[in-house]
This record gives structure tokens, sequence and C-alpha cells, in this order.
């Protein structure tokens, strides 16, 4: 029996485990979303499609199972790419869909027409376009191998009239999903040994690569005694229970892990591809293992490169080890790292009727449950999760830290609450991503999906002034004007509370956590809070205070205070 391009995807797809689509409807896919509304994926109806983007990509990436978006011919399918970028980026199994108008008018500068492949294949492990019926099942089994194999974003583009076609072929093709063991040979372990062995201070720093080498990454450190400084993106799997690591490197970091990593003889980076190279150490030697060959001395150059899964290689490489004895550089940074704790807990204080957006963090650290997933606007709500949330080893979270988006954090929940609706789905958003996706809280109302919104209402664009003032600039163009959000989020339907003075938090936050509706916290927080670096160098200080010069010359001098007052002066 014959069917149709369109069922003969939702077949396909259905079949790789998509559950769920997003996207608005329309054109040139009317015939598609016909066909998913008589199958077992559901339709997730959004209001714009970067946030469908942005919640399919969140879904993927929790579950690691296929989601999907699909998009109208022209703008229809351009409105995702910021939300492909991100979950392309980030290594989300995501299938998107993206149409075109009708064949005989390709070509020919039809209004809405665009040439989807070359848009996206950048974004992309696999790009291609049905030019025949008889390709659709095919295609789309290789684009779903693509993106659950790779662990990225899978796209095909066909053509609107492409979905009506007729496809007579009975051949099945099926989506297989391969978990081979890939470690370095026994010859190229060795020469990691003795790296290893002629060095007397060794840091190891996990990333994204490591995930699900927990055991592994702790019986290695007791074995070398040395501190483990994770990743960002890794935070949620190496923090918990874990008691060698010491926080962060980088910027967003912390002084025990900026410190383990620069100060140490050998650094041996596992599943790691952070791209700021400024954080590496000169004069240490590096290894590297990581399962993508590509990203081998990317960042930086390194002594000993090994391609291999990092689990399966820290197997092989630790019955070759010695057990060390000497404990004084992991001391240091386990000394350090007690102290950076100790800093963050005198930062979440707030006294009088100033609230600090880690005092805010921090109640919300301990009145979430143990298995809350959070996800964080790009911006000072990342760095708030990234420092004040603890990781309990069920928690989860998601940032985004390839891409560096706004927006991102409450359309990410709502993928993520689809795929969980038992646990709770917490978003850390800042006012300026707010405002840009505001209209998807009515799909949250509309799709019935119980998310809890935070926002940070610090009435700007905090992380843009802490960049201008470290610069020495006078912030410019970063003051936003807000309406009460929680009166906005009342008229769509949605729970909502407003706190303005420290007293009033912990009892609007409970009430916000124990709603069983879409709900939103507008807290208002200190504008002039600085995102304070691990270590501050003196042309930072320098530049702060040119700032403050600035600021007195053009009438502003209460900024300055405020300014010495929320981040010098506690």
């Amino acid at each position: 029996m014959s069917k149709d391009v369109a069922e003969v995807i939702v077949e396909t797809l259905a079949e790789a485990g998509a559950k769920r689509c997003y996207g608005v409807v329309g054109d040139t896919i009317n015939h598609l979303t016909d066909k998913i509304r008589t199958s077992d994926i559901d339709w997730v109806h959004v209001r714009h499609e970067e946030v469908g983007a942005f919640a399919a990509g969140a879904e993927a990436y929790m579950t690691q199972e296929l989601a999907l978006c699909a998009g109208t011919c022209g703008p229809g399918s351009l409105h995702f790419i910021n939300g492909i970028f991100e979950s392309h980026r980030n290594g989300s199994p995501l299938v998107f869909i993206a149409s075109n108008v009708d064949r005989q008018e390709e070509g020919l500068d039809f209004p809405q027409e665009v040439d989807q492949t070359k848009l996206y294949e950048q974004c992309s492990v696999f790009c291609e376009r049905i030019s025949h019926p008889d390709q659709a099942a095919r295609i789309f089994t290789q684009a779903a191998q693509a993106a659950l194999t790779h662990q990225g974003v899978a796209v095909v583009v066909v053509n609107g009239d492409m979905f009506k076609e007729k496809v007579n072929s009975d051949t099945h093709w099926s989506v297989h999903r391969s978990q081979p063991v890939i470690h370095p040979s026994p010859a190229e372990l060795d020469g990691l040994v003795g790296l290893i062995n002629n060095a007397d201070k060794i840091t190891l720093y996990a990333g994204i690569g490591a995930k699900g080498a927990n055991e592994e990454l702790i019986m290695l450190a007791d074995r070398l005694k040395a501190p483990i400084v994770h990743s960002s993106r890794s935070k949620e799997f190496v923090e918990p229970n874990n008691p060698y690591q010491v926080g962060m490197t980088g910027i967003l970091g912390n002084k025990a892990g900026m410190e383990s990593v620069l100060d140490c003889d050998l650094l041996i980076c596992l599943g790691t591809d952070f791209a700021y190279s400024q954080f590496y150490p000169s004069h240490a030697k590096i290894a590297q293992i990581n399962l993508e060959p590509t990203h081998l001395g990317k960042r930086c150059p390194i002594d000993l490169g090994l391609m291999g899964d990092v689990k399966a290689s820290i197997e092989q490489l630790l019955p070759k080890l010695n057990q060390r004895t000497d404990e004084a550089h992991l001391d240091k940074a386990l000394k350090q790292w007690q102290k950076d704790q100790e800093g963050y807990r005198k930062e979440e204080v707030s006294k009088h009727s100033l609230i600090h957006p880690q005092t805010v963090t921090r109640r919300l650290n301990e009145l979430a449950g143990d298995d809350a997933i959070f996800t964080a606007d790009g911006g000072s709500p990342m760095v708030w999760l990234l420092r004040h949330l603890d990781a309990k080893g069920s928690r989860r979270f998601l940032t985004s830290l390839s891409h560096g988006t706004m927006a991102n954090a409450y359309p990410q929940a709502m993928g993520i609450a689809k795929a969980y609706p038992e646990r709770p789905v917490i978003a850390l958003c800042g006012d300026g991503g707010m405002t840009m996706l505001m209209g998807d809280l009515l799909t949250l109302i509309q799709e019935n999906t119980p998310v809890k919104l935070l926002i940070y209402n610090n009435e700007s664009l905090g992380f843009v002034e802490m960049e201008q003032r470290v610069e020495g600039q006078l912030d410019s163009f970063t003051k936003l004007q807000n309406p009460d959000f929680s009166e906005v989020a009342k008229a769509m339907g949605l729970d909502a509370w407003r706190v303005e003075n420290p007293d009033e938090l912990e009892n609007a936050m409970s009430k916000w956590l124990a709603s069983d509706k879409p709900a939103l916290l507008d807290v208002k927080v200190s504008p002039m809070e600085l995102v304070m670096p691990p270590k501050i160098e003196a042309g930072q200080v320098a530049s702060t205070a040119l700032f403050g010069i600035k600021a007195v010359l053009n009438g502003r001098a209460d900024e300055v205070v405020d300014l010495l007052k929320d981040n010098f002066l506690r």
C-alpha cells in the first residue's frame, strides 16, 4: 500500500524514538502536521519558533533521545536558527524539518523562498534535501542516526509539495546506535604514565566528555593525590560526593580551581574543550584524552594527546599507576576551595532592603528539591547557578555555555518539563532574556507545563554592565524599563509573586515552588552587583577605578558608592 511522504517521515521518526515535535503550523508543513496529529508524536505549538528549538534541544540534551522541530518555508524555518545553533553546540540529538517552497517555484525568487541547506549546514552534523519521494525514509533514518550517534542537530529540507507525494517502496530502514569502547593503546598510555611519574603536582581537569566516569575520576584523583577541576558543563556529575573536586577555572570559576590549573606540573585534561587559552598553564606539561580527536591540542599546545573515552581510558590507565602519598598540592587546593565556599556564603547575605542575587540563588538551593532540574540564561544568571546551586547527584543543569545566547532558560525548561513531568524544573531568567521571548509564557499555560520561572530583576543587562565597567567604560545602553513581571504573568494565567524586600523572599519562594501551575517569581535584586572573577588583577582594579572617575565626572557618584558597598565592602 502506498503512503505519502509526510506519513513516511512521521513513522520513521517515531520509530527512531521521537516523542514530540515543536513548531508553529502553517503553509508548507500543514500536510506534515496533519500526519503528526494522527500519530504517537505530540505537537507542541509554540508562539515563536526560536523557543521551539530551545525546548526541543533541551529535551534531547537531557534525555539523549530524539526530539523534533518543524518549520514552515522562509521566515518560519529561519526563526529556529538561534535555537538550532544552541542545540547543536550543546550536543542535542535533534532532527529539524526545514521546509521550502514548492519545487516548481524553487530557484525563481518566489516569496518566502530561502536556501535552507546553506543556512543550516554550519550548525548540524547532517544536512540534506529530499529530491525524490523514495528518499524520504532513507534520508530521515540517516538524519536520526546522525543526530543520535554524533550528538548534534540533523536537518532535512523538504519542499512543501513533496510531503504529498506518494511512496510505493516496501524497503524498511532503521536506526542503529552502536556503543564501541575506545581507549588509547598500551604504548600510548605508557607515555602518559611517564609524564605522571615525572610530575610532582598533578591536576585533573574534567569536562563534559567525562560524563559517566564519576567513579573512575575519583579513583584516579585518589591514586595521584590530585585535585579535580571541572568545567561548567560537567558540574552536575563531577561535583557531587567528590572529596577531590575544587571547583572551576576561568572567569566564572573560583580561586582554588584556577590556581590548581595554573600552579601544577602536569595538567591532565579529560573530555574537555575549554576555549579560553589564557586559563591554561604556561609552564606545565599538558596531556589530553578526548573521544573527539580534533579537540586534541585545539585550545593550547599539549605534550600528549590521546583519543579515547574517558571512562574506558582511566580504567586502562589505573593498573599502570603507583599509589602516591604526597598530598601537598591537593591539600593546598582543598583548603583554598574551603575559603572559596566561605566567600560565597558571605556573598549570600543580604542586609536592609537590598537583595543580592546570590541570596536569592542560595535560598533556592535550600528550598528546591534534590531532583530539581535547573536552566539559566546566559549572563549573570548562569554565574549564580554555577556558584551558588549545589549539585546533588540527581540534580541536572543546563546553561548556554558553548553558544552563549540570551533568552534560553525558560524555553529550555519547557522542553525539559515535557520530558520529565514528575520533576521540578526551574529556570533562572535575566530580565533582558525574559523580555526577548516573553510571548511563550502563553505556551506554558496552553500546554499546562508547570515550569517555575525566577526573574533576577535588576533592570539592566547586568553582565554587559560588568564587562563595560571592568574595561573602565561608563555602562551604556544597558538600562531596561521593566514592567511588574508578576502582574504580566498573572494576566497570562500564571501564578506569580513579586519580592522587593529580603524578609519577603523565603515565604514567596516557598509558595512559588509549591504551585502546581506554571509560576513566576519576580525578585528585585541589586542593580550594582559585579560578577567577581576568581582573582582580582591590578588591571581590573585600575579599570574599575577608571569607571569610578568617569562616573563621578558625569554626575553618577552615587553609583560608585553602591558599587563599592555591594561588591567590596561586604
